[in-house]
């Protein structure tokens, strides 16, 4: 099996302390699945000073691009018909992703392929 790892685009609104016309550029966010280390959980690493990768279960990313689910830390919802949103809530704050919808199904229909893929050892 094989590790999936995609760059995605996003827009990222935080409650940290940041310069306001910062929020609104795309920023490069990664999207990573190792199968044999998770083979449930998906991860999401945010980029700049308060970088921090985020793993959380697939499921919830896949249940999230078609309607609002989660708690906890970790909840995603459909924005519109193109946009999908993941909320991260941590002691630091509250950060807020935008994703294009395609990105993540595309993600989501890899991570798949890749957990079908038979072992060779």
């Amino acid at each position: 099996m094989s590790v999936v790892e995609q760059y995605a685009r996003a827009r990222i609104v935080t409650d940290a302390d940041v310069p306001l016309d910062a929020e609104q550029e795309a920023v490069p966010v990664t999207l990573r699945y190792d199968p044999e280390r998770d083979p449930g959980a998906v991860r999401i690493g945010l980029p700049g000073a308060g970088a921090r990768e985020w793993t959380f279960d697939r499921r919830l990313l896949e249940e999230g691009l078609r309607a609002p689910t989660g708690s906890g830390e970790v909840r995603v919802w459909p924005c519109g018909r193109v946009q999908a949103v993941v909320e991260f809530h941590s002691a630091q704050g509250v950060s807020v992703v935008q994703f294009e919808r395609q990105a993540l199904l595309r993600f989501l229909r890899r991570t798949y392929m890749a957990a079908a893929e038979p072992v060779t050892h």
